[in-house]
C-alpha cells in the first residue's frame, strides 16, 4: 500500500479541506496522480469536502469519499443518530483500497485527531493504521499553541511522521498571531507554514491561494522521491 499524506487538524473548521485542495491541485499540476480521500463525510448535505477538492482540481476523479452521513456530528455519533451501521474496518478498508489505486493519496481528517470515528476508534487511529505522514493544520490566533502542541504530541506517541505545520488564516493582526509560528517551531521542532485569509469564492481560487502561500521547500517535501 502506498504511504499517504494525512491532512489533519487541531479542530473542526481550521481549514483542512482548503489545504487538502491546494496540495492535491499542486501535485496534480506537477504531473502526479494525486487524489484526496475523505474517510467519511458528516453534515451531508450540504457539506461535501471531496466535492470541494474535485471542483478545485477541475476533475471529479481528484477526490473520493466512501461514506456520507447526514448529522453534522462526529462520524460515530452521526451514525448512531442516523440509525446506520458504521464500522472502523469498513472505513479503513475503503481508504486502503483508494490509497492502493493512487500514486499520491492524500487523506483528509475529520475534525480533530481525537474525534470518534467508528466503534472505539478515533481519527488518529486511522492515520496511524494507514502509516500516513501528517501535515497538521491549525488556527493562527490565541490558543493555538496548546492545541497544536497536544496534537503533535499525540501523533508522535503513535509513531506518525509529521511533514510540517500550517497556520491557516494567518493575518498577523495580533501579537499572538505574529509570535505563534516561531513559538510553534520552538515547541514542536517542526517547520511552520502560514496561509493568509484567502480571497476568492471558488474552490479553484482558494486552492490556488493555498499553493501560492506555501513555500517551495515545503511543497517539494511532499513530492514522492520515486515514481
Amino acid at each position: 500500500m502506498t504511504a499517504p499524506l494525512a491532512i489533519v487538524g487541531t479542530d473542526t473548521g481550521v481549514g483542512k479541506t482548503v489545504v487538502t485542495a491546494g496540495l492535491t491541485r499542486d501535485l496534480r499540476e506537477r504531473g502526479f496522480d494525486a487524489r484526496a480521500i475523505k474517510p467519511a463525510q458528516t453534515g451531508y448535505p450540504p457539506d461535501d469536502d471531496a466535492e470541494f477538492v474535485a471542483d478545485a482540481c477541475d476533475d471529479p476523479d481528484a477526490a473520493t469519499c466512501p461514506r456520507y452521513l447526514e448529522p453534522a456530528l462526529a462520524p460515530r455519533v452521526a451514525a448512531v443518530e442516523a440509525g446506520e451501521a458504521l464500522s472502523y474496518d469498513s472505513i479503513r478498508t475503503a481508504c486502503a483500497e483508494a490509497i492502493a489505486e493512487t500514486e499520491v493519496p492524500i487523506v483528509e481528517g475529520i475534525g480533530g485527531l481525537r474525534v470518534p470515528l467508528a466503534g472505539d476508534r478515533e481519527v488518529i487511529d486511522l492515520v496511524a493504521d494507514l502509516e500516513a505522514t501528517a501535515v497538521v493544520v491549525t488556527r493562527s490566533g490565541l490558543g493555538t499553541l496548546n492545541h497544536t502542541a497536544l496534537s503533535v504530541e499525540a501523533l508522535e506517541s503513535r509513531g506518525v511522521d509529521i511533514a510540517g505545520l500550517v497556520c491557516n488564516e494567518y493575518a498577523g493582526a495580533t501579537v499572538a498571531e505574529r509570535t505563534n509560528p516561531d513559538e510553534l517551531e520552538r515547541m514542536t521542532g517542526y517547520d511552520v507554514e502560514t496561509v493568509p485569509p484567502l480571497e476568492g469564492e471558488t474552490p479553484r481560487a482558494l486552492a490556488a491561494g493555498v499553493t501560492a502561500a506555501l513555500s517551495a521547500p515545503f511543497l517539494d517535501r511532499l513530492v514522492p522521491e520515486e515514481r
